[in-house]
């Protein structure tokens, strides 16, 4: 199942049904997880484009029933974190970049063209639409939805959609999050919390705050007041 044309190093590991297409091209130290599918012309863990990068061994690390499709670049890690990792079940469509050290979990669709910079933490269910820009050390939150062509330089919390130029807040991805199974109140909770922490009139420490004092205790709420709380760069503003 690995093309003739492909060149697979081989030092690289292979999981189990995996499909290697024509010209594609998989480096040393790279693991690949079983049922997999590398389409025409994809590099996988080539030499980082970072000037701090001075040969150390590193690695790109993909899980398990990924399609990673044409032209396709994902980056191997440099001495900060060691690996760029790609989850399980993961969709990333023609021409997008996967940078060094960037940490992608389970279950993410990054549409065509899509270009993460180093070091990006990407959480489970994101859906990011084409084109997007996203900088270095962005953490994009988990069920989120992102407008085609956004630039993106701040964190994105878990369950909102995001569109506009620039950047902004617009709702929660309730759709997305109906067909996963969340159920009403699970999304009337989301919607709650995101309503006082952007329409509230309280800076984001004193609405966090608000929010843990006066809503119960859920999954859900507590998702997004530890990542706004973890977040370094700021969240996107509504």
């Amino acid at each position: 199942m690995i093309s003739p044309l492909a060149y697979v190093s081989p030092k690289a590991q292979i999981g189990k049904n995996v499909t290697i297409d024509a010209f594609a091209y998989i480096d040393d130290n790279v693991i690949i997880g079983d049922n997999c599918h590398v389409f025409p012309s994809a590099v996988i863990g080539a030499v980082p484009q970072d000037l701090k990068y001075k040969g150390e061994e590193t690695w790109t690390i993909i899980g398990d029933n990924c399609v990673l499709r044409e032209f396709v670049t994902i980056h191997r890690g440099t001495a900060s974190k060691g690996k760029t990792v790609v989850g399980n079940n993961n969709l990333i469509m023609a021409y997008c970049h996967v940078a060094h050290d960037c940490i992608l979990h389970d279950n993410i669709i990054m549409s065509n063209v899509t270009q993460l910079a180093g070091e990006v933490e990407i959480d489970d269910y994101a859906v990011i639409g084409g084109g997007t820009l996203v900088h270095q050390f962005t953490h994009i939150g988990g069920h989120v939805m992102i407008q085609g062509g956004s630039k993106i330089n701040k964190d994105i919390p878990p369950f909102a959609i995001v569109a506009r130029d620039p950047i902004a807040f617009c709702g929660i991805n309730s759709v997305g999050l109906n067909r996963r199974g969340f159920t009403p109140d699970q999304i009337h909770t989301i919607q709650e919390v995101y309503r006082l922490l952007y329409q509230g009139g309280m800076n984001t420490t004193q609405a966090l705050d608000h929010i843990e004092a006066t809503m119960p205790v859920s999954p859900e709420r507590d998702m997004i007041i530890d990542f706004v709380r973890r977040s370094t760069r700021g969240i996107v503003r509504a």
